[in-house]
């Protein structure tokens, strides 16, 4: 891991602590979940957003002045906003996307489940991602939480990582392995 990524990461933790920390002492994790989902799809969708927890060109009070408004705009409870104000005042906005990764992983744990990212070709239809759900909760033994994504270079088929393990159906490698073959044997 290169050092500013350490470092971002070492941010996120201990600001992913604390909020952690506050939320379960006000009996708020359910807030915090919508909190982080609706962040993680705002930065995925805003490319201005982006920008503004990134970009150095923006000052402290203008950064703090639009996450607020952000914040207030987007119904986000009253801890998060209080972080995302403290995280502008100390410039630390760029780690948002770390701090959401973070704490949506503990508050996994803390339900006793596991997230498996899977990236399929085309949306998968609730009953798909219920059977997809229930198949892999009886491989790895625990309840299992879908993070899906939608990727046409795909081709068809899914790509399904769950902690270190990775499965990968989709049509875009099976065409790699038999262009890979075809190779060695010319």
């Amino acid at each position: 891991m290169s050092e500013p990524a350490s470092i971002s990461t070492g941010i996120a933790n201990r600001y992913a602590q604390a909020v952690f920390d506050l939320a379960r002492e006000d009996g708020g994790l359910e807030p915090l979940e919508a909190d982080l989902n609706a962040l993680d799809a705002a930065l995925a969708d805003s490319a201005d957003l982006r920008t503004l927890i990134s970009s150095p060109i923006y000052t402290r009070e203008e950064q703090g002045a639009a996450i607020a408004a952000i914040a207030a705009r987007m119904g986000l409870s009253p801890v998060m906003r209080n972080v995302l104000g403290l995280m502008a005042q100390k410039r630390r906005l760029f780690v948002l996307p770390q701090l959401v990764t973070v704490l949506l992983e503990r508050l996994s744990v803390a339900r006793g489940e596991v997230t498996a990212e899977v990236v399929s070709a085309e949306p998968l239809t609730p009953e798909q991602e219920r059977n997809l759900g229930e198949t892999l909760a009886a491989q790895v033994g625990q309840r299992v939480r879908l993070k899906t994504k939608v990727d046409g270079s795909l081709i068809g088929g899914l790509v399904v990582r769950v902690g270190s393990r990775m499965i990968d159906t989709s049509i875009r490698s099976k065409l790699g392995r038999l262009q890979n073959m075809m190779k060695e044997v010319g």
